[in-house]
């Protein structure tokens, strides 16, 4: 290595065009060097006095790319529980096709929302995973658990209490978010044998819990087996075309998809008496995801003892939209209120939350 170096040095000094041409100062080099990523933070302060960390990496799948979170951190005036923040894991929509950590519709302002869950005493975390278009299932589910334990690695860093932690999503991400409740532990799903991004090189993401204490789903979908069928009872987002959103999830269609697969991706089939508790929150005129969906699931998880909230907004269709602009403000903050008031219930410290 000195001999290189002596070598580089020489030409250089024998260059002086070439040397020029370098950067001032000159770049730090290293065989060893971590792949991290060195572009600067760019962190944000909202009115309310939360703070913002945009895209951390939390993970990379080999031969995908790198998949970011933002996180939202309560104000300095709130004081930390003596275990840290509880953490409330949001996770977007988009049919499994599309979305983004920072839109939900009909909410103008989305980040907005999540810094005023954290202005409550929470850590927020909003995730983005991998798409339909980009990696079949189980990889979304896998990219979720790999959040949950990223942020279990990172707890002291951002005062996280890795033991009170709650997903939240709408309505793939409504899918994920009841998945990963009722999935705690699953090898199937779990992204194992990868390194976590920011983490010691010997810690993987097997090493770490997955396990939430509860999930918030709005108008989800909990069963893949039973969609198809429910669609056409009410005449919904067709099912029956091979580029719905669930077979392209599944890299099949219907009944060329095998069983054991379907029944893999569908929350319901996972539901005991061990899941954390739950709110599912759904219109009842949905035409894009069955109302129907999120009653099934309510009934499971009635059957098996597992705590439970169901909230069916009347005349409300898919995104809470209403028949009027009124009517899709109130059942979107109708919704809202009472996430909160369930986060709150869950996993809330109220020395922190009533502030």
């Amino acid at each position: 290595m000195k001999e290189l170096a002596l070598l580089i040095a020489v030409a250089l000094t024998a260059s002086p065009r070439a040397a020029a041409q370098l950067p001032t100062p000159l770049p730090e080099i290293a065989a060893d060097a971590a792949r991290t990523d060195r572009y600067p933070a760019h962190d944000a302060t909202f009115p309310n006095g939360v703070t913002s960390i945009a895209d951390l990496q939390y993970w990379t799948p080999v031969g995908y790319r790198p998949l970011t979170l933002d996180l939202y951190l309560p104000p300095a005036s709130v004081r930390p529980p003596a275990t840290g923040f509880p953490l409330v894991i949001q996770i977007h929509g988009g049919a499994f096709m599309g979305g983004d950590k920072r839109l939900i519709l009909p909410f103008v302002d989305w980040p907005g929302v999540l810094a005023s869950l954290a202005a409550r005493g929470y850590v927020v975390a909003s995730i983005n995973y991998r798409l339909s278009g980009e990696a079949r299932f189980p990889a979304q589910a896998q990219d979720v658990k790999a959040a949950v334990r990223w942020l279990r690695l990172n707890a002291v860093k951002y005062s996280i209490d890795p033991d009170r932690a709650v997903t939240w999503g709408q309505p793939a991400g409504g899918h994920l978010a009841s998945l990963a409740a009722v999935s705690c532990g699953s090898a199937a799903l779990s992204p194992t044998g990868v390194a976590l991004a920011s983490g010691p090189p010997d810690v993987t993401v097997a090493a770490l819990s997955d396990c939430v204490q509860g999930a918030v789903a709005w108008f989800g979908l909990f069963d893949i087996a039973t969609i198809q069928e429910q669609a056409r009872e009410v005449k919904a987002l067709s099912r029956d075309v091979a580029d719905a959103p669930e077979w392209r999830l599944l890299g099949c269609f219907a009944a060329a998809c095998p069983p054991p697969q379907i029944t893999a991706a569908s929350p319901a089939s996972y539901v005991d008496r061990s899941d954390p508790p739950m709110l599912l929150i759904v219109g009842s005129e949905d035409t894009l995801v069955p109302t129907k969906q999120t009653i099934e699931m309510a009934k499971r998880l009635a059957a098996a003892g597992v705590k439970h909230d169901v909230i069916v907004l009347p005349g409300i269709n898919h995104s809470f939209i209403g028949r009027t602009a009124e009517a899709t403000r109130d059942a979107n903050l109708k919704a809202l209120a009472a996430t909160f008031e369930f986060i709150d219930r869950t996993i809330g410290n109220r020395s922190s939350t009533e502030r």
